[in-house]
């Protein structure tokens, strides 16, 4: 079955707020360790063996951005904010460790999906509308064509969501490794009955983090 349009999802690599186990939202996160920085030069190595693509969106977040700007400088692509790709809005949690919120909270963002994990945060059922919501029309504003995201773990959990047309819940869903600097592929197949399915074709591919970059 030809593939119409692809999406293609890049976590961001290791950053600060990661290593030091603090909620990294706009306020906390100050972008990639150098570790992280290796991780995406060597993703942005394994891209550049691929075809094109047509656009990059990043989130607005330090470490998404950082990710960015690596991928656009070796895919010679302007790398294009959507503020609605940012990750979940954790309030007055921004900052605090993790495993303090997680405590109070009773588990991660996911376990009480209709539930905020601090004063003024997202619901995790509000975040995955809103990502829903700005995926979908990405996907239409480039279909047909090759769409790379440098994305945060939540973002790529919003794409099961859309794409395996799964609803909001009260209970916590599965859920889904991801590591930094993965990626995870989305395929538009067009059948000979022309139906458009979208098929998952891979996740946590990470493989290129094991090949030395030789930049």
């Amino acid at each position: 079955m030809p593939v119409t349009t692809e999406l293609v999802l890049a976590r961001h690599g290791e950053a600060a707020c990661n290593t030091a186990g603090l909620v990294g939202g706009p306020r906390t996160c100050t972008g990639l360790t150098k570790r992280g920085r290796d991780q995406a030069a060597r993703l942005a190595a394994r891209l550049t063996t691929e075809p094109a693509f047509d656009v990059l969106y990043t989130s607005p977040r330090r470490r998404t951005q950082d990710t960015a700007a690596t991928l656009g400088a070796a895919l010679n692509l302007r790398a294009r904010t959507d503020n609605e790709l940012r990750g979940l809005d954790h309030g007055t949690a921004d900052g605090h460790d993790w495993t303090s919120i997680k405590t109070r909270f009773g588990g991660r963002p996911q376990r009480y999906p209709h539930r905020p994990i601090a004063d003024d945060a997202e619901t995790w059922n509000t975040y995955l509308t809103r990502t829903r919501q700005t995926l979908a029309r990405l996907i239409t504003r480039h279909e047909g064509q090759r769409i790379l995201i440098a994305a945060h773990g939540e973002t790529i959990e919003a794409t099961f969501a859309l794409l395996l047309n799964q609803h909001s819940s009260e209970t916590e869903p599965a859920g889904i490794i991801t590591g930094h600097a993965s990626l995870t592929r989305w395929q538009q197949h067009r059948n000979r009955f022309g139906h458009s399915v979208w098929m998952l074709a891979a996740h946590n591919d990470i493989q290129h983090l094991a090949t030395p970059t030789t930049a």
